[in-house]
């Protein structure tokens, strides 16, 4: 399913992402050196076994760009003009190495664009939970959309 446009959104609106994705070791080690953060709880398995978790902690900035990632086919794709910015991100549980995630959308507000007529901006709770169901990503993402008649 492609993206919808501004005019085809409604507060409330709620998708269940289809994609599910199982975290894998080498995803984490990836993220991990490509942003060259040198944190030992995700690369350092010693390092990990002594800390409160027992094992490699998933990158948390992996989870957050997972969770956007999941979300784009159903929300923004091929509507997008920008992403405005990202609020309130909270990772409340941890992911481990071998977590399977699933993300959904709400539609939390719908406004105008003032500067483009063409456009308006929906901002989004974007939610990711563990195979537990346990929530382990939140944020809110402010998107500024084309409408479907601009």
């Amino acid at each position: 399913m492609a993206g919808k446009y501004f005019d085809q959104w409604q507060i409330g609106d709620r998708i269940e992402h289809e994609i599910h994705r199982t975290v894998t070791e080498t995803d984490n080690l990836l993220f991990s050196t490509m942003t060259h953060n040198p944190q030992p709880l995700h690369l350092d398995i010693e390092a990990a076994k002594k800390s409160g978790f027992g094992q490699i902690l998933v990158n948390s900035t992996f989870t957050f760009s997972l969770l956007v990632g999941l979300s784009v086919g159903d929300t923004t794709l091929g509507t997008l003009v920008a992403n405005l910015g990202f609020n309130n991100v909270v990772t409340p549980k941890p992911v481990f190495i071998g977590d399977t995630l699933r993300a959904s959308s709400e539609v939390k507000d719908l406004r105008e664009s003032k500067s483009r007529p063409e456009a308006g901006i929906v901002t989004f709770v974007h939610e990711m939970h563990n195979q537990r169901d346990e929530v382990v990503c939140r944020c809110e993402r402010s998107a500024l959309l084309l409408r479907s008649t601009g």
